[in-house]
């Protein structure tokens, strides 16, 4: 379906890829992985056609139809959520808009004397209309876009008014109505909460074509694909089997490398030492340059490439009191929206509870009370006995200096500590060599996250509140901050729609919902048993 044959390419002075090969075959469904900048966006471009290979060549075979959904939504205004979805669904959308055409022309007295020609098209048109399901195009829209999370009324209102997180369903929601042949989704997940992710994941299961995606989330990458296509060192790997399995496949391979590579060291110090020996002793001449011969000829086993993932160990945070934040008959609403009537709610030392709800519910209405960035309409919300808080909201990137450099925002913050530290710290977060010296305007939403995150965890507090804090982390970078926070010694508080990240760190669950605030005494995995659903708001 998809050839890349022997395909290099490199920008500027970065190789992207040197004479590597992959294939995409119908019905396959691929992850493609690899580090942030090794040219994953650059494969879907050069599939698309967008770019071409420096060498090598891209084939399509005849006939098939790509969707691809990237992060660059372009300008969306003057029609409906509605009909902006349908418009993008191509070849579909193209022939409605020729079918309404011919019925104007059709009704029009001034076409009369092309009546013959005109009833003949429409008919040709009018079929291939049904055959590709046209006459249900508005509720497929409809229902995708439901499923992405849009209320009934948003669906009928302007594109325009949406914020750009929103327009991003927008523009997913169009390929997917589109049923390519080939689904090239670039980070689908990001801007979606946990019940969106949930039902893309059972889409894309159910997706009769090809798929090949990025993902952040590791569990939703690994519920979906069969294959991994690996880019790494300018190089196409493929790996059969999911997300996990290509991991411990890699590191199987790593472990390989380095064996074969430890014994080919060992032997060649061995015949080395043998010939710097005997090299100057007339008698073994004759063995010498047999040995000589022999190396010369010896394939060389390169030194593995070894990934950097540089891991940072936290320090410890000083001891809170034991009771860490309470709300005390808090109510709160918004308008005519209540959120809280006369809830309570403590939190313990030592504590990790994760807040579930669906949107509107208050989840970062909650963790804004707590930090203080909100008040109650009644009631109170209070910290306890030595209790430094450490707050990371979505807007906490806006309070970076845009003329600070990455590491100038840590400095300023840190002034006595030693650039080591600070260059580990970084280091940890995904920035390493001169990325620190980035201005922080230049920056990527994800890339500030991951400077607030760095800066809150230098000296960590203890108790941490963290609103979305994996937002746009890649997966190795989701990793290290969940292996820091899974040996954090204080308090956590949390929102995220990474089930991974849930699972892992959270030791209760708080829902809120319609019936009112619930808590379970358990992490998310014994929510999941317990409730029978993986998110509130899924049947």
């Amino acid at each position: 379906m998809i050839r890349l044959d022997s395909i290099s390419k490199r920008h500027g002075r970065q190789i992207l890829f040197l004479d590597a090969a992959a294939s995409i075959n119908r019905g396959e469904k691929v992850g493609l992985v690899g580090p942030n900048g090794s040219g994953k966006t650059s494969l879907f471009r050069l599939i698309i056609g967008e770019e071409q290979p420096d060498a090598g060549q891209v084939a399509v075979d005849r006939g098939v139809t790509i969707g691809y959904f990237s992060q660059d939504v372009g300008d969306m205004r003057g029609r409906s959520v509605i009909e902006e979805t349908m418009a993008g669904a191509g070849e579909v959308s193209k022939i409605a808009l020729e079918l309404h055409g011919l019925e104007q022309k059709l009704a029009d007295p001034a076409f009369a004397d092309q009546l013959t020609e005109l009833v003949e098209r429409f008919g040709e048109v009018q079929a291939r209309f049904d055959e590709l399901g046209g006459y249900g195009l508005e509720a497929r829209a409809r229902e995708i876009l439901v499923g992405l999370g849009f209320r009934a009324e948003v669906i009928d209102g302007d594109v325009g008014a949406l914020s750009g997180g929103w327009k991003m369903r927008v523009a997913l929601a169009r390929i997917l109505l589109m049923k390519p042949d080939l689904l090239l989704l670039d980070e689908p997940t990001n801007h979606l909460d946990i019940e969106s992710i949930i039902w893309l994941e059972q889409f894309l299961k159910g997706f009769s074509g090809a798929l090949v995606m990025t993902s952040h989330d590791r569990e939703f990458i690994n519920r979906i694909v069969g294959k991994i296509l690996e880019i790494d060192g300018g190089e196409l790997t493929t790996y059969s089997g999911n997300y996990d399995f290509y991991v411990a496949q890699r590191e199987l391979a790593a472990v390989q490398r380095e064996a074969a590579y430890e014994r080919q060291q060992a032997m060649l110090a061995k015949e080395q030492a043998f010939i710097d020996k005997f090299k100057a002793r007339a008698s073994h001449a004759a063995q010498v340059q047999s040995r000589v011969k022999k190396l010369e000829k010896i394939d060389k086993v390169e030194p593995p490439r070894r990934r950097k993932i540089i891991e940072f160990d936290f320090p410890k945070p000083p001891r809170s009191g034991d009771d860490v934040a309470r709300l005390a008959d808090v109510s709160k609403r918004y308008g005519e929206h209540v959120i809280y009537d006369h809830f309570d709610f403590l939190i313990r030392r030592r504590e990790r509870w994760c807040v579930m709800g669906v949107n509107g519910a208050g989840k970062s209405t909650l963790l804004k009370l707590i930090a203080g960035e909100s008040h109650a309409d009644s009631g109170t919300a209070s910290l306890g006995a030595s209790v430094k808080l450490g707050y990371f909201a979505q807007h906490a990137m806006d309070i970076l200096e845009p003329d600070q450099s990455v590491l100038q925002a840590l400095e300023a913050t840190y002034p006595k500590a030693s650039l080591g530290s600070l260059k580990a710290l970084l280091g940890a977060f995904g920035f390493s060599g001169d990325d620190v010296d980035k201005p922080c305007r230049i920056l990527s939403g994800g890339e500030k996250a991951r400077v607030v995150l760095a800066r809150m965890l230098f000296d960590p507090p203890n108790f941490l509140v963290l609103d979305e804090p994996t937002n746009h982390l890649d997966l190795d970078t989701k990793d290290m901050l969940s292996k820091a926070l899974a040996d954090f010694e204080g308090t956590l508080l949390f929102v995220s729609h990474d089930r991974r990240f849930l699972s892992e760190l959270s030791n209760r669950v708080l829902e809120l919902g319609p019936e009112g605030p619930r808590q379970y005494g358990g992490g998310y995995l014994e929510y999941v048993a317990t409730t029978g659903r993986e998110a509130p708001g899924l049947s």
